[in-house]
């Protein structure tokens, strides 16, 4: 999810700066685009967890799809012309984005997901 995130925190730093609300909007957008991909690669890599990693991979995905229900209303707000609606609408989104990456590091680092033993 790293384009997501990339395009998403982007547009929160630009939110901040006047004369800059296409851009933002652009980077909201383009941030939606690359969640099918990521959204794909995620489901691969859950299908094969054992069932203690799937549930917090459960709520990881439950997070995601919060988020991107907060930029999708984010962008429709952006693009009718309600620039203040959709930013408020970002932030919620940034911080389902927040709780989804602490999640996911969780699982990746805490749990041990896709860690190769060293040696």
């Amino acid at each position: 999810m790293q384009v997501p995130i990339g395009c998403w925190l982007s547009a929160a730093v630009l939110d901040v700066v006047p004369g800059t609300q296409r851009a933002a909007t652009t980077l909201t957008g383009v941030g939606l685009a690359g969640v099918a991909p990521a959204a794909l690669a995620g489901w691969a890599d859950w299908a094969d967890l054992p069932p203690e990693q799937a549930r917090v991979g459960l709520a990881h995905a439950v997070c995601n799809v919060a988020a991107v229900a907060c930029y999708s209303v984010s962008l429709t707000a952006r693009l009718r012309g309600r620039t203040a609606k959709g930013r408020l609408w970002s932030l919620g989104g940034l911080a389902a984005v927040a709780v989804t990456g602490a999640l996911g590091g969780h699982v990746a680092y805490r749990q041990a997901v896709g860690a190769q033993p060293g040696g």
